[in-house]
């Protein structure tokens, strides 16, 4: 070997060790940077024309596990996901209360209970009446915040999406550029290592947002899709496009819709694909989730009870009166029609009274008597004239009113041995004469049937989504109802269109449409986006009267009858004497008779609707109940992804992470190393040297 050779050896030997020097200086300078994956210089046998020529150093790489970064992301995205649902669920058990909490749902419910018990002890005292009425309205009033609080909680979903889908528009810009980077330092032959850790850290914060799937190219560029399979990045960069939150309540929100990115960085034409549900992942499945079926859910919930509490005050109100009876009983607006279908079976009572409870007139109308094909108008005239002129009925706009002639009082009744009921519900209570809780609309179904006209003129619509158990929307259905039509033949409407793939629809026993989902879809859920319709032009849609979902429930509109709530005096407890004859007294002070009513009523189960049949305390301690489980359920899982998210990063970084006791193990061995070459550059010198000495004598 010359000393040509040993010289160039030695030196490579310096320049190896240099490179590790610097490297192992680079790891020690970034041990605490988060992210930083530590550098190895490769080395290889430097070969000139077949012979060995000392040692090359390459280019740093990176000490890095795909599989290992893999796995963080796949974790980020899970960890993303429960943190959204745990936080907004935290906050909803918040708005709950602590259980026993006085002011609580369930609390408030228990005290109307007991203020009605107490009004059977004092026989109907204004003290007592006035503490049952304070603890319905205070109950109305735990409802309506509690809902107001739910869309509240929706709105600020609505305006994470929102935000969550700028920050990851953000950062699919910005591993894009970097993939750049990298494939340009690549192609030249350099290392790219801070670009790529730069990226690694970005698309962990991606993966935090929504769920992803990383593949690595031959070129060091990275392609991103969703788990949904959807490209969100390859070689062409594609954008979420999701309009700017404008922090309102809808029935429907947009999609996520994914479009390619123009040259500028904006937003291009659409892919075709988008991302609507809980299957998108991360932070932002979480947010969709709340927003289109978790909070939605639990409002329905909140609906159904309030649904129920409503109807059974109102059973006990409207089967009484005041004494004095009033002087006119208004009703609230049905929807219905003088020609539709009158539906009752048993009787009502309709008295005409003086001031002093005494019977001017009474008319008992047997529904049965009417006929079956007999209309609501058959009634009012029926009953003007079993009264004779002492009070008189009309319907108005879908409105019934009873008023009486010559100041004479009025109040209806149901017959004790056989009552009305149409759907389960008093003539009284179906028009809403005395409720107790009242508002725009009457509350409870309207028992319609298959043959009922569905009373809607040209254009009117409701518009129906339905939604699978992950809150992705699998149908929609917008129903037009044809001029003259029926109920049935909106059902059938029903049956023929998107909806039908996955369920049937029918009419429930109260008159109520019924969605029932395929074997393998039990918790599909069925609401309204929107309804223009205005059944016979009264203003009552058909959604309200058919599909009690959502703000259709009535709740937001719903109060004590002002007079009621200004005047324990107006509550109904008195109890009409249907045995009484004309000339008698029917009514008269200290009957409390429908104090034992209200308690019996509040006690017994309500059909709530979509199958649930429920008293109300216990289904109040069930909604809530399971709210708090499902917050307890979220916290875990947080807490258990949050470990997970935690051990994959360990194992990444504990793999490529810096260990200062091996670097400096390191710095040592490259050390000795570059001594070792430069003794032998030293000694090579020597020699030479010498050489130069012995030539020169």
């Amino acid at each position: 070997m010359s000393l040509s050779d040993i010289l160039g050896s030695a030196l490579s030997g310096l320049n190896a060790a240099q490179a590790g020097l610097r490297s192992a200086s680079n790891n020690i300078a970034n041990v605490n940077t988060p992210g930083y994956a530590r550098e190895r210089v490769p080395l290889e046998t430097g070969v000139t024309a077949g012979r060995v020529s000392g040692v090359r150093a390459l280019e740093a790489i990176r000490v890095a596990d795909r599989f290992l970064e893999s796995t963080v992301y796949r974790r980020a995205s899970d960890w993303g996901q429960a943190e959204a649902v745990a936080g907004s669920l935290d906050r909803l058990q918040a708005l709950l209360g602590a259980p026993g909490d006085d002011s609580g749902l369930p609390a408030r419910l228990d005290a109307i209970g007991a203020a009605a018990v107490a009004m059977t002890g004092a026989a109907g005292s204004e003290p007592t009446v006035r503490g049952f009425v304070t603890s319905v309205g205070q109950a109305l009033s735990a409802l309506q915040t509690l809902d107001g609080d739910v869309a509240a909680l929706r709105i600020d979903a609505e305006r994470e999406v929102s935000y969550t889908v700028d920050t990851i528009n953000n950062l699919l810009r910005r591993i894009d550029g970097l993939n750049d980077s990298v494939a340009r330092q690549a192609a030249g032959g350099r290392a790219a290592n801070g670009a790529v850790d730069q990226r690694m850290t970005a698309v962990e914060e991606l993966a935090g947002l929504i769920k992803i799937e990383v593949r690595q190219g031959v070129d060091g560029r990275l392609s991103i899709d969703t788990a949904g399979g959807a490209t969100l990045l390859d070689r062409r960069l594609r954008l979420l496009d999701y309009p700017p939150s404008e922090g309102s309540l809808q029935p429907l929100y947009p999609a996520v819709k994914l479009r390619f990115a123009a040259d500028d960085g904006s937003l291009g034409p659409e892919t075709g694909e988008r991302l609507d549900s809980l299957a998108a992942g991360g932070r932002l499945g979480g947010l969709i989730d709340l927003r289109d079926r978790r909070l939605p859910a639990f409002a329905e919930e909140i609906g159904s009870l309030f649904g129920g509490l409503a109807e059974s005050l109102n059973a006990v109100s409207n089967a009484g009166t005041t004494v004095p009876a009033p002087a006119r009983l208004d009703g609230a607006l049905t929807g219905f029609a003088a020609s539709d279908r009158l539906g009752f079976s048993g009787k009502a009572v309709f008295a005409a009274l003086q001031t002093d409870g005494t019977l001017a007139a009474k008319f008992t109308l047997d529904f049965g008597a009417l006929g079956a094909g007999a209309t609501i108008l058959d009634a009012v005239d029926a009953i003007n004239a079993g009264l004779g002129g002492a009070a008189s009925a009309s319907l108005t706009n879908g409105k019934l009113s009873i008023a009486g002639a010559g100041g004479l009082r009025v109040a209806v009744a149901q017959d004790p041995s056989a009552p009305s009921s149409r759907a389960g519900i008093g003539f009284a209570q179906l028009f809403g004469l005395n409720d107790l809780v009242s508002g725009p609309r009457t509350f409870g179904p309207a028992g319609f049937t298959a043959a009922d006209p569905h009373g809607c003129g040209t254009g009117e619509a409701v518009k129906m989504v339905l939604r699978g158990p992950d809150g992705r929307v699998l149908a929609e259905d917008s129903l037009v109802p044809a001029a003259g039509g029926t109920i049935g033949d909106l059902v059938t409407a029903l049956n023929a269109g998107p909806l039908s793939a996955f369920g049937t629809a029918s009419l429930d026993a109260r008159g109520r449409i019924a969605f029932t989902p395929v074997v393998n879809l039990p918790t599909a859920n069925l609401s309204v986006v929107s309804d223009t319709t205005s059944r016979f032009g009264t203003g009552r849609s058909l959604s309200s009267l058919l599909l009690p979902l959502g703000n259709e429930t009535g709740l937001a509109g719903a109060a004590i009858r002002p007079d009621i709530a200004a005047s324990g005096r107006a509550l109904p407890l008195a109890r009409i004497d249907t045995a009484a004859a004309v000339g008698a007294r029917a009514i008269g002070p200290g009957d409390s008779r429908g104090a034992n009513a209200f308690v019996d009523q509040l006690r017994a189960a309500v059909d709530l609707g979509r199958g649930r049949v429920s008293g109300m305390e216990s289904y109040a301690s069930f909604v809530l109940g399971q709210t708090g489980l499902d917050a307890a359920g979220a916290k875990d899982r947080l807490a258990d992804m949050e470990a997970r998210r935690s051990d994959a990063v360990n194992r990444r970084d504990s793999y490529s992470g810096v260990n200062i006791d091996e670097e400096l193990a390191s710095l040592v061995t490259l050390q000795n190393s570059y001594s070792a070459a430069a003794r032998v550059m030293s000694t090579a010198t020597q020699m030479y040297d010498t050489l130069i000495g012995m030539v020169g004598r």
